[in-house]
């Protein structure tokens, strides 16, 4: 049936570290015309295993299969009611998905914590981006590459991360080899849930050179692999290797069973599978050289688009098409964001304040906030690492922790609060600076996510980096981009930046830096710099000394059989 072009629309689908959200969107224009989200029912296992009640060691983080296909059978129907539209007149579905996360399942898509056999065994779950247990395996993979001389390794900025797909299988094969040899596919969820939909596999560009080690059409050989564990040679040919989808083509059409689940019509088609980060630049018309896109949210991942290759020192990688086709994208990001305000809200702040905030109709982070913001630049004595959750960018080490600098009996919780928010944007101005001295030229600061909502925190990355912030205009930045891809594959437009330029929603210059607070933070940044270096260069290696002996008073395996 042909759709009349002013009433088509298309569905994108977020999912998130917490939940998935679905959002009806109108080609012609990009009006999001409705939205459904679903929490996961599992959130983040990262202390027990519900199945078995085994006890995680740390820097353990895994989810719940399942969770991503309710997200299909109750955000997406719950976006079409709201949108009060005919499901005829949608023609496209596009995903994306937080990355690296990662599943074992079978040549059917079928994963294997699913099966009696492997339901409580951990390696047999999913693999959420944050899960950094695997950094002894990374560290294995970057001096073995740094001494062979492996060319892609400068593509990767010099350091494979503990959270990409090669380090978190090598951990699987070493810590339960079982499962990993029942792992017939070692799928990327971006993937994963696109065969969901379509009823066929491949891989997406993007997950494949960001997070799989593919460039220049090949991954690491078996050499490289052997060297690693001999059980390992033949990893990509038996595990990882499918063909590639293009970003904005089609995948495959939605099947009948997944239609049933969505409510969409069977056989519409559905774009090849994308990275939340890397989508979100389209929804943000943001995908020209210069403009950085930053998506905040529990993390933040830095995209950008390049005319050229150069070498990053520490980016998660470089890829040619892996944001739009015919620039080299570029990716770099900071594992703990979000994480760390809700971490310290969480666990350090005195009932009395939250007494406060309930009493006042407000959050506790929007009292802390208010407090910070009346606070004058560095009138807090403090300084932060925002190593919470490790560092990916530019130092790519998870055995990286947080620190504050300079507490005291009169550090109250509005002072640690807004060191840590300058904290992450110190380490977004080190990310940028990181582009800008390697001929990668960051002109633009586009920000989304639901911490662009704290007016406070936008000022201060606009007073740390120095750049005007524009702001994604849409309350689901990624959903939207995944929607803009979806419209490319179903034919409405002929390539992701003509899309991006009609259906892309944007403020620009909506924070500018202020030249007083610049001076002032840019002294406090080159205290941050000092520390970061001390810490994160070799100057002291207690943060990783710690984690050795936190590892150490957890014996218990991980993998019980």
């Amino acid at each position: 049936m042909v759709v009349d072009p002013q009433r088509a629309l298309v569905v994108g689908i977020d999912y998130g570290t917490l939940s998935g959200r679905a959002v009806v969107v109108r080609v012609r224009d990009g009006a999001e015309l409705g939205s459904g989200v679903h929490e996961y029912e599992h959130g983040v296992i990262d202390r027990t295993l519900p199945a078995s009640g085994a006890v995680l060691p740390p820097d353990w983080a895994l989810q719940v299969p399942a969770d991503y296909l309710n997200v299909l059978k109750i955000a997406v129907p719950a976006a079409i009611r709201d949108a009060a539209v005919d499901p005829a007149d949608i023609i496209g579905v596009g995903t994306d998905f937080t990355a690296c996360t990662v599943l074992p399942v079978l040549a059917d898509g079928t994963p294997l914590c699913e099966l009696p056999e492997f339901c409580a065994r951990p390696h047999a779950y999913v693999k959420l981006w944050k899960h950094h247990a695997a950094q002894a395996h990374a560290d294995r993979i970057n001096s073995l590459a740094a001494d062979r001389g492996e060319r892609w390794l400068a593509r990767y900025g010099g350091l494979i991360s503990s959270e990409w797909e090669f380090a978190k299988a090598l951990q699987l094969l070493e810590e339960d080899p079982q499962v990993y040899a029942a792992t017939e596919r070692w799928v990327e969820a971006a993937d994963w849930i696109v065969w969901q939909l379509t009823g066929g596999y491949l891989r997406n560009a993007c997950s494949a050179g960001y997070k799989g080690i593919l460039q220049d059409g090949v991954y690491p050989d078996e050499e490289f692999l052997a060297a690693l564990n001999p059980g390992f040679r033949g990893f990509v040919t038996d595990k990882l290797a499918a063909p590639i989808g293009r970003l904005g083509d089609v995948a495959g059409q939605l099947t009948g069973r997944a239609a049933a689940w969505t409510g969409l019509p069977e056989g519409i088609p559905v774009a090849v599978g994308n990275v939340d980060a890397h989508v979100a630049a389209a929804a943000g018309n943001a995908v020209a050289p210069g403009q950085m896109v930053a998506i905040m949210g529990t993390s933040t991942c830095h995209v950008t688009n390049g005319d050229a290759v150069h070498e990053v020192p520490g980016m998660c990688g470089v890829v040619d098409g892996g944001i739009v086709a015919g620039k080299w994208g570029y990716e770099a990001g900071q594992s703990g964001v979000g994480d760390i305000f809700g971490w310290f809200v969480n666990n350090s702040v005195p009932a009395d304040y939250q007494q406060r905030a309930a009493a006042a109709g407000q959050s506790v982070h929007q009292l802390l906030t208010e407090l910070a913001a009346e606070q004058p630049i560095g009138g807090h004595g403090l300084l932060a690492l925002d190593w919470h959750s490790g560092n990916r960018s530019v130092l790519v080490d998870h055995e990286l922790s947080g620190l504050i600098v300079g507490l005291t009996l009169t550090t109250r919780p509005e002072d640690i609060y807004r060191a840590l928010i300058e904290a992450t944007a110190f380490g977004t101005r080190t990310i940028i600076d990181a582009f800008n001295d390697a001929g990668v030229p960051v002109t633009e600061l586009v920000v989304t996510g639901g911490l662009t909502r704290n007016r406070l925190l936008m000022q201060i990355y606009a007073d740390v980096t120095g750049l005007e912030l524009s702001v994604i205009t849409s309350d689901q930045g990624p959903a939207l981009g995944s929607a803009i891809h979806a419209a490319v594959a179903a034919g409405a437009y002929p390539d992701v930046p003509a899309a991006a330029a009609v259906m892309g929603k944007v403020a620009r210059a909506v924070f500018s830096p202020i030249p007083g607070n610049v001076r002032a933070y840019a002294a406090l940044f080159a205290e941050y710099t000092a520390l970061h270096d001390h810490f994160g260069r070799g100057g002291s290696t207690v943060m990783h000394r710690l984690k050795a002996i936190q590892r150490g008073t957890h014996r218990p395996s991980a993998h019980p059989s």
